[in-house]
């Protein structure tokens, strides 16, 4: 019933509802964050809005397996790391969900898969697997139907030649890629597209110097000759993204919401001032939807949110709660 209900959500105030249940659901389910709550002293009947409900932080996929102990995992997604560097698992209990969720929110925001001619720079996810990205583009791109939609990895000119033609041609078409990428792509060309939408995901993964957003996307603006930058956001462990078609403004899905915690009290949470992330994903039912996460950001009162950058995990408080 509850995989139903998080499709479902028109209002506020169903999110809210619904949120309650998934946290009780998770509480009794999901032994990691029983433990977790457990530890915060947390009493079940005292939370009755989400603002109470407690951010699992988002180190503990790094070295914990979060997921409902009555289900067996379908799929493990990993997130990308340094050499050496210790990455994220997210235990899927029902991929369903997680193709129910990412083309649900794509709908809402672009239309139908199907309008469009899907281009992939993902260099960085293709080269590892476990990529949920790269599952969910996947699946995008096969849904596209359209002949011309693929991925790109080393093989630069078919791309720009690609772009050139569907241009000429007059083709909707949406380029999707990891940033160092689309910034390697444009000092090898330049762009005049009308009938494209360029969208970045990801940073520089140690390819590049890292930049100010905004001056990143100027970059990419000029280079692909568009008005706007879009922009995914989403992460290993979500199973749900935002979309900026602008500005680097996110829009959330329903069933997906974007809150902002102090940095000094993780327990309060304030709008239209910069603070660490929490991120409520419905979809994420079968492993933890409640996510203290390591981005810098801003809530605005419409409920869009804005990414300002990223502080140290010894910064997220809750971390010593358990061995990690």
């Amino acid at each position: 019933m509850l995989e139903k209900q998080v499709f479902e959500i028109n209002t506020p105030a169903e999110f809210e509802h619904l949120a309650l249940e998934v946290f009780r659901f998770q509480y009794e389910n999901v032994a990691v964050y029983r433990t977790f709550c457990e530890l915060l002293g947390i009493e079940i009947s005292a939370v009755k809005n989400i603002e109470k409900i407690p951010f699992l932080p988002i180190q503990f996929f790094k070295n914990k397996k979060i997921i409902s102990e009555k289900l067996a995992a379908q799929y493990i997604f990993k997130s990308s790391g340094t050499t050496g560097s210790n990455t994220s698992n997210h235990y899927v209990a029902d991929i369903r969900i997680y193709e129910k969720s990412f083309l649900s929110a794509f709908q809402k925001q672009y239309g139908n898969p199907s309008d469009y001619a899907i281009l992939a720079l993902l260099p960085s996810y293709l080269e590892r697997e476990g990529s949920s990205l790269i599952y969910m583009v996947e699946s995008l791109i096969a849904k596209s139907s359209n002949p011309e939609s693929g991925f790109y990895l080393n093989n630069t000119q078919a791309l720009i030649e690609k772009l050139h033609n569907l241009e000429s041609n007059g083709q909707k078409t949406i380029l999707i890629g990891v940033s160092y990428a689309l910034l390697d792509l444009i000092e090898k060309n330049q762009f005049c597209l009308k009938n494209t939408i360029v969208m970045e995901t990801g940073g520089m993964k140690g390819r590049r110097k890292e930049m100010i957003k905004k001056e990143m996307h100027e970059i990419l603006k000029k280079g692909f000759g568009v008005q706007e930058i879009h922009s995914e956001y989403g992460m290993t462990e979500l199973l749900s993204q935002a979309y900026s078609t602008g500005n680097g403004i996110f829009s959330c899905p329903p069933w997906m919401k974007a809150l902002v915690r102090d940095t000094e009290d993780a327990r309060t949470f304030t709008i239209g001032k910069t603070g660490g992330l929490n991120i409520i994903d419905l979809a994420n039912l079968y492993s933890c939807a409640f996510i203290a996460t390591q981005d810098l950001g801003k809530v605005f009162p419409n409920g869009d949110f804005e990414v300002l950058g990223r502080f140290d995990a010894s910064d997220i408080r809750g971390c010593n709660l358990m061995v990690l």
